[in-house]
């Protein structure tokens, strides 16, 4: 489905998406900084994907996580720099919004550390019971070591993870204790 406003064009076509331009954006953002381009990859291949082009060159970009029936989860909103100011991420997400894959779903999440007031315009509130809310979360997960291998939990715990700020404070003891390898006395 393609969405036209002006010079701009929404579409949910992930062939067209710039694995480059999406890469590079999600490499640097607080949330998958050191993301790998086959995770990328990957995360665009099994995912709903929504591009923001201006004339022919992508500017924006969400995916939706679901499974077509009852549920999907919202990640890597974003739009360029050049392009912010101009609407484009509400647009983008009435798009989104409107999908015919996604309607009729029970449920739809986020998560954010900044956007609260984009995402409440279009009924997205904090979990009314977040008690019975559960997750897994590996910080770090993308870091790399100074030799160039994925980074081992230690590793990246140490250097704050990319949950955190690059050199936040950390300990061993904020890895979980079945990946820990060093001892704590």
């Amino acid at each position: 489905m393609e969405w036209h406003r002006d010079e701009y064009t929404v579409s949910d076509d992930r062939w067209r998406v710039d694995r480059e331009v999406v890469h590079r954006f999600l490499g640097d953002s607080y949330w998958a900084r050191g993301i790998t381009r086959d995770v990328v990859e990957r995360a665009i291949r099994h995912s709903l994907c929504f591009g923001i082009y201006h004339l022919d060159a992508q500017v924006g970009f969400a995916r939706m996580i679901t499974d077509h029936a009852t549920y999907a989860y919202l990640a890597d909103v974003f739009v360029v720099e050049a392009h912010r100011g101009r609407g484009l991420s509400k647009w983008m997400m009435e798009c989104v919004l409107a999908h015919p894959d996604l309607q009729g779903l029970r449920r739809l999440t986020l998560a954010t550390r900044d956007a609260h007031g984009l995402y409440a315009r279009f009924g997205f509130a904090p979990p009314k019971n977040p008690a019975v809310w559960m997750e897994i979360h590996r910080p770090g997960m993308y870091d790399v070591s100074p030799t160039g291998r994925p980074a081992t939990p230690q590793e990246a715990a140490a250097d704050g993870g990319c949950g955190g700020e690059r050199g936040a404070s950390s300990t061993v003891a904020d890895v979980p204790p079945h990946l820990n390898t060093e001892t704590t006395a």
